[in-house]
């Protein structure tokens, strides 16, 4: 592969990579619905503020999630809603996936 190439298929799993953890899906999932900061993500996820926080930093430095200080609050929102997309697709093969096997086991 040429560098070009290289580059954006290194970004592309940069993007992937974020994705592939269900915390992040879910936080994904709430801040679709509406912005929120890093103490109502952790009560809804019910994890510790660091690990938390390690979730938004992976989100944000892909470009997922941005950012906002509010005095003394840091209020985080989706940027790309497009990755909902990605969320529809994989529900749709899940769903492939067990009529497959349902036709199998039948």
């Amino acid at each position: 592969m040429n560098n070009r190439i290289d580059a954006k298929y290194q970004e592309m799993a940069k993007i992937s990579k974020a994705l592939a953890h269900p915390t992040r899906m879910f936080i994904i999932d709430k801040l679709n619905e509406n912005e929120h900061c890093v103490c109502e993500l952790t009560d809804l996820i019910g994890a510790d503020i660091s690990t938390v926080s390690k979730h938004l930093s992976v989100l944000k430095n892909a470009g997922i999630i941005s950012a906002e200080k509010r005095s003394n609050m840091v209020y985080y929102t989706l940027r790309c809603s497009c990755v909902l997309n990605i969320f529809s697709c994989v529900m749709n093969v899940i769903q492939s996936n067990f009529e497959s096997a349902k036709q199998i086991i039948e």
